[in-house]
This record gives structure tokens, C-alpha cells and sequence, in this order.
């Protein structure tokens, strides 16, 4: 029943979020559950949950949808139909609700907090940095500018303002271990860019 359900949710999932150019594709979604899945199995929470949480994580976001409130009835109605428990259903609401870095919220839930670290390891490193450029291009954002009032809305500027941020505020060792690498890579990248921006 487990695998039957997940490979509904990947569908459900996949007519959403094909076609995204913002860095929040099916790709997305699916580093995101495979990772949730991989974390609950280290910290010994419920796979199925993580996973489940993982994939639908973006699915009510208002960054994604003109209408939240009519995709959060959806979710709602997809996973009650799933034959999952009342409080297996609002475990995974709650999650999704308090998932977003923006918001600054942190879920409830363990497994809702493992679901949080999955999504927030695919925003650093090198994906976070691809998906980073890729958010940026498509809400018409500059890479940088040297000028102090363009560079607070650069792409380079959402480093500092959120992903290099992130290893900090993960919740699973098994998370921080892995960020570790990941937020090397973007501290070398930065050094890098700014190196080549100045043509050096």
C-alpha cells in the first residue's frame, strides 16, 4: 500500500509541478522526498511521513500558486482519499503549513522537521546555488550590482540574507553532517564570483 501511495502522490505532484522554472520542479520535489525518506531512516522517524511530507511540501505555496487556499483543499482531499489516519493527515498539513524558511516557522512534528532539513539541504550547495539563479532569472532579479540599493534584491545578496543561513538552523545530526560539504561549496563559490567580478 506504502509504494502504491507514493507513486500517486509522485503523479499528483508531477501534473503540478512539471513545467516550474523557478528551481521548484518535480526535481525538486523529488530530491526533497528521497532525502526526507533517507533522514527519517538515519533518525528512526516514520519514512513513509517524511516522504510523503517531502513531495508535497510546495504544493500550497503561495510562491507557486495564485491560490493557496484552493490547493491546500486539494492536498487535504488527496490525502484523506489516500486511506491515511486523521493524525497522519495532520501531521502532514501541519508540516507542509510551517515547512517555508520564509515564514520562520519550525513544525510540530519530528518527522515534519526532518521533512523541513530535506528542503532546506536542496537549497544549498551546488543545486541550492543552480536553483538559486534559476528563482532569480525567472522573477527578473539581477546576479549582483555594486550598487547599495540594487544589491539588496540580487541573487548573490540571497546568500547572505537565507542560504548561507541554513546550516545553522538545521534540526537532525544527520542533516548538519550533510551540510557541512554543502555550505563549503557555496562559501567557495561566493569567494570565487566576487574574484571573477572584479576580473581577477
Amino acid at each position: 500500500m506504502n509504494q502504491h501511495l507514493i507513486e500517486q502522490t509522485k503523479t499528483f505532484v508531477f501534473k503540478r509541478f512539471k513545467d516550474d522554472t523557478t528551481g521548484h520542479d518535480y526535481a525538486h520535489m523529488k530530491r526533497v522526498a528521497t532525502m526526507a525518506k533517507y533522514l527519517a531512516e538515519k533518525e528512526q522517524a516514520d519514512p513513509l511521513l517524511a516522504e510523503l511530507i517531502g513531495w508535497l511540501h510546495d504544493v500550497t505555496d503561495t510562491k507557486l500558486t495564485n491560490d493557496p487556499v484552493t490547493a491546500k483543499q486539494e492536498v487535504t482531499d488527496y490525502l484523506y482519499a489516500s486511506c491515511l489516519s486523521e493524525t497522519q493527515v495532520s501531521t502532514i498539513l501541519q508540516a507542509i503549513d510551517n515547512i517555508s524558511f520564509r515564514k520562520g516557522n519550525v513544525p510540530t512534528s519530528f518527522v515534519g522537521q526532518i521533512a523541513q532539513d530535506a528542503d532546506r539541504l536542496d537549497a544549498i550547495g551546488a543545486i541550492g546555488i543552480a536553483r538559486a539563479f534559476s528563482y532569480g532569472g525567472n522573477k527578473k532579479r539581477q546576479i549582483y550590482s555594486e550598487n547599495p540599493i540594487e544589491k539588496s534584491t540580487t541573487t548573490i545578496q540571497h546568500f547572505y540574507d537565507k542560504l548561507l543561513l541554513i546550516k545553522d538552523r538545521l534540526h537532525t545530526q544527520t542533516a548538519k553532517q550533510l551540510a557541512e560539504r554543502r555550505h563549503a561549496f557555496m562559501e567557495d563559490f561566493l569567494d570565487r564570483f566576487f574574484l571573477d567580478w572584479d576580473g581577477k
